[in-house]
């Protein structure tokens, strides 16, 4: 190959890898947002009816212990 010719060739060659490893990275922070999307909507659904199983098994111990 001429010189010209190899420096386009090796020019395609590490455009096409930028733009692979760009898709790999895109893909891994894509599956990163969808745990942390998931990791935030467990801890809603803790805070928001959390108190209440909480308050529940206490209620449940209670009434076992003979409290109630």
């Amino acid at each position: 190959m001429s010189e010209p010719l190899q420096e386009i060739v090796e020019h395609k060659v590490r455009r096409a890898a930028g733009a692979n490893a760009l898709r790999k990275i895109g893909k891994i922070v894509a599956e990163e947002r969808q745990a942390d999307a998931e990791k935030a909507r467990a801890l809603r659904w803790f805070f928001r009816y959390g108190w209440l199983v909480l308050l529940c098994v206490a209620l449940a111990l209670a009434y076992l212990m003979g409290v109630i």
